[in-house]
């Protein structure tokens, strides 16, 4: 992957309104050329496609499985209030894993060969009451391309709620984040449903610009928010009564919002995750990209297959973010090859052993906020 590598944004997209790179790496090495050199070894020896593969065909069918039975018991099945707190979390939870394995994949390009078979699956973000066009942007471009850099990654920026960032002014509150946060995580669909109309009417994310949706964007925006709004209340309301519906709802969105923020701050604001901030008036930075990648990022839980299954491989978010447009089926092989690599040149990898230890991480990132400095060290293994 190269700067700018945005599936589905034309060159005229990125230069509308005047848009230009938030920061300048330094040049690629030898170091992320020989890397991709053995990524390309290793896909000629196993002889297997990048993308398109059967497995994924195969969990798609699976989730979607899941997601229409829950659906079905929650809404159109006489439940108890048990029952119904069952039903809600697990209908929450096939969302999740459908957004980790069909949308985030398709939405990287990475899920099949076809395009459009990659643009409709990605419409399943919207179903879910996201918006793949906007995740896009702040996603594939912003994210991945400037991974924790502060002031171009707005993943980081989470406003006066918070502080993740080295540049977010210190506050009192700001010393219970390690609590509160925890409950944000859960209301991030309800977010999706201001800030994404927010973001489409102003045409920017945060500070940068997103040009407004046409054409095809723009029937996938109204369309995908239509049918989440059928989906969740319109036709549920033919059966129960509103108020049972709202509840329903809220806590189908928590369990959904939470499970997928934790899982996303598992890999970047954690204690061994870096930070950095570009110099003000070059803007460039002292890494390559690839470099940068790896030292921002942190995998967890590499050997529990279950849970690789269920995230879509984003417990290796090392490998996702230096290869993104390889289908995650293939990470855990992929991580042997860049932890090899890494220690050779002497680039720190890291990982968590596992999702607890991840979580734990997490916490004391939360409790302690990020010191004051362009770079956050991180700790010791």
């Amino acid at each position: 992957m190269t700067q700018l590598d945005l599936p589905g944004v034309r060159p005229r997209e990125l230069s509308l309104r005047g848009h230009k790179p938030p920061v300048v790496f330094a040049p690629s090495t030898e170091f992320h050329a020989e890397l991709k050199r053995q990524v390309d070894d290793y896909f000629q020896a196993a002889r297997r496609s990048r993308r398109d593969l059967p497995m994924m065909y195969v969990k798609t069918a699976v989730l979607a499985a899941w997601y229409a039975a829950s659906y079905g018991l929650l809404y159109f099945h006489p439940n108890s209030a048990l029952e119904s707190l069952v039903y809600s979390i697990s209908l929450g939870l096939a969302m999740a894993g459908i957004a980790f394995n069909v949308a985030h994949d398709a939405g990287h390009g990475t899920y099949s060969a076809s395009p459009r078979i990659n643009r409709c699956m990605s419409v399943a973000l919207d179903l879910l009451g996201g918006s793949s066009y906007v995740w896009k942007w702040k996603h594939n471009y912003l994210h991945h391309n400037y991974t924790n850099v502060v002031g171009a990654d707005d993943d980081i920026d989470f406003g006066f709620l918070g502080r993740l960032a080295p540049d977010r002014p210190l506050r009192g509150i700001y010393k219970y984040q390690y609590l509160y946060f925890w409950l944000l995580y859960g209301l991030l669909p309800f977010s999706w449903q201001y800030y994404d109309f927010a973001r489409l009417l102003r045409g920017r994310i945060g500070t940068h610009p997103m040009p407004r949706p046409r054409g095809w964007d723009l029937v996938t925006v109204v369309a995908g928010k239509t049918l989440f709004a059928v989906l969740m209340f319109v036709l549920p309301a033919l059966y129960l009564p509103i108020g049972t519906v709202l509840i329903y709802f809220v806590m189908v969105s928590f369990t959904l919002g939470w499970t997928m923020a934790v899982v996303f701050q598992l890999a970047h604001c954690v204690e061994k995750a870096a930070f950095t901030s570009p110099p003000a008036d070059s803007g460039r930075m002292k890494n390559e990209w690839a470099v940068h990648q790896i030292e921002t990022t942190v995998d967890f839980s590499r050997r529990n297959r279950l849970l690789t299954w269920y995230l879509g491989g984003l417990n290796f978010q090392v490998e996702h973010h230096l290869f993104p447009k390889i289908c995650h089926l293939h990470y855990p092989a992929l991580s042997h090859i860049v932890e090899r690599h890494c220690s050779r040149f002497g680039v720190r990898y890291s990982e968590h052993r596992t999702i607890f230890d991840a979580v734990r991480s997490h916490y004391r990132f939360l409790r302690h906020s990020p010191p004051q400095d362009g770079i956050q060290a991180p700790s010791a293994s």
